[in-house]
């Protein structure tokens, strides 16, 4: 596969920045207004070198994390090896670790492709990603189809970074939490309460590592030194995952279709979690958008 260079697509004051072949992910997304330029998602570090220093990137085929790597399907274990150094769980799918291709590009749109072939995921799929940005904000899908000739289990999602200081706040709307453990992973269910509700609240240095069920759809970001306010939209998400570690300066919302860990649940339990089977020739996608309100 020939490697795609950096893609920019910008529209009145928005200006977008693609690294195809870094995981399909958005290097960064600033705002050009009066007063120069603003980032509205983090400025990527290091692109087009490090997946995770990049502004967002995609989930798929699943989301968050996979317990010890294997989980069982209708009579196969699937067992997959670590992803990502210091955790013991591979997470967020192949599509984050792989260089995607560029199926068309204009000043305002691009669509990129990411083709998986059966391997320690033994499922073939195709997954595409849907750029439009236009002066209100992006717009972005991630779809999947399953190009297996059996079912796939499947869920999507998107990780964006956010720059944030001690006045950037959240709000939105969960019913409830998952407990962690010191690996990241599920513990007990409770009510989204005290430290872990999100309307209305310091977002930035709360450690937070956590998966949040009964999502809204919609989040509001702000914060006074920014020359914007943010809220993020998913109608295809119902499960939220916030990550602001306790060091600061940065923050992740990521609107996902299923629970962390939801994989290893019993099957009958998916529905609930959110985790779909998808058919042969069967797809699944997810919407996001990012509006930026100038103020």
């Amino acid at each position: 596969m020939s490697f795609a260079p950096p893609l920019t697509l910008s529209t009145g004051s928005l200006e977008l920045k693609l690294s195809p072949s870094i995981g399909g992910s958005i290097s960064s997304l600033e705002w050009t207004g009066s007063g120069g330029r603003a980032a509205v998602l983090r400025k990527c570090n290091s692109c087009p070198e490090n997946v995770l220093e990049a502004a967002s990137f995609p989930l798929v085929p699943y989301v968050n994390r996979i317990r010890g790597g294997r989980f069982d399907f209708r009579g196969r274990e699937v067992a997959l090896a670590v992803n990502m150094a210091g955790d013991p769980s591979p997470l967020h799918g192949q599509g984050w670790l792989a260089p995607w291709e560029v199926d068309s590009a204009a000043a305002s749109q691009a669509v990129l492709s990411f083709h998986h072939r059966p391997g320690e995921w033994p499922w073939e799929y195709c997954a595409e990603q849907c750029f439009e940005l236009d002066e209100a904000g992006l717009s972005l899908r991630l779809t999947c189809r399953n190009l297996s000739d059996e079912p796939m289990p499947c869920g999507l999602g998107q990780h964006p970074y956010f720059q944030c200081g001690p006045a950037t706040r959240i709000d939105t709307r969960v019913t409830h939490v998952w407990t962690i453990d010191e690996q990241v992973l599920p513990v007990g269910k409770i009510a989204a309460a005290g430290r872990f509700d999100l309307a209305d609240r310091p977002v930035c240095g709360q450690d937070l590592d956590h998966g949040f069920g009964g999502w809204g759809g919609t989040a509001r970001m702000t914060d006074p030194g920014w020359p914007f306010d943010l809220e993020l939209s998913s109608p295809d998400a119902r499960f939220f995952q916030l990550y602001s570690p306790a060091s600061g300066g940065i923050f992740v919302a990521e609107p996902v279709s299923h629970a962390n860990a939801a994989l290893n649940a019993p099957e009958e339990q998916w529905d609930e979690l959110g985790m779909r089977v998808l058919d042969p020739g069967e797809d699944m996608s997810l919407d996001m958008r990012l509006e930026v309100n100038p103020k």
